[in-house]
């Protein structure tokens, strides 16, 4: 069957696990709003873009994206942080089912063992956007991207390395561009649903906790 994280303590602020010496503390950061005015939702490297949105779509609007930072310790000091999940909050409700977020024409079933659908990362970075936002940025060239996206400096904090901007000024659609946890890959993205079925967020897990 699909691989499919334990978000359930992914997403849970002070989770601590403790592996080959490592400490990993999980800290919940607030980004800002992402406007999705189609409602059609792309995960993938926002430097390299691909626009096709996932299957599961939500009703156009304004809504929370949250980082998901993983703070790691050894010999009891703060070694580093890294970026362990993005989370794009679409209903601040319990959710009670977690799948697989699905592209056109994948299909979950036809997955091995711990096996997944992910978005490939070539830049160490990567996004939860409208499909406007990410349509608009694949027109761009490099050099727009790097002016908009790409800082003379990364700081080591990867809250502080985040960049947010309104790149289609018609419908205000935007794009958060946050560190891929250990950087280029592939990332899977899940969806969320309450009891009732209705989608309560997209995440993507950047694999930096070690979950079982």
């Amino acid at each position: 069957m699909a691989y499919v994280p334990d978000l359930g303590l992914l997403l849970t602020a002070g989770y601590r696990v403790e592996r080959d010496e490592i400490t990993y503390v999980v800290e919940p950061h607030a980004l800002g709003p992402v406007v999705l005015p189609t409602g059609k939702v792309v995960g993938c490297d926002p430097l390299v873009p691909q626009a096709v949105p996932f299957v599961d779509e939500v009703a156009p609007g304004h809504y929370p994206l949250r980082a998901w930072v993983a703070v790691l310790f050894e010999n009891g000091s703060e070694s580093q942080r890294r970026t362990a999940a993005l989370q794009l909050v679409v209903l601040d409700e319990p959710v009670a089912a977690w799948t697989m977020a699905l592209l056109p024409g994948q299909e979950a079933t036809s997955l091995s063992d711990d096996t997944f659908f992910g978005y490939p990362v070539d830049s160490g970075t990567g996004t939860l956007a409208d499909q406007v936002a990410i349509e608009t940025t694949a027109q761009w060239d490099f050099d727009q991207i790097e002016d908009t996206f790409i800082p003379a400096q990364i700081p080591h904090d990867p809250i502080e390395a985040v960049i947010a901007a309104v790149v289609d000024e018609r419908t205000a659609a935007n794009v958060y561009v946050v560190g891929s946890g250990w950087g280029d890959g592939a990332y899977a993205t899940y969806v969320g649903r309450t009891e009732d079925g209705r989608i309560a967020s997209f995440v993507t897990d950047f694999r930096v906790i070690p979950l079982d």
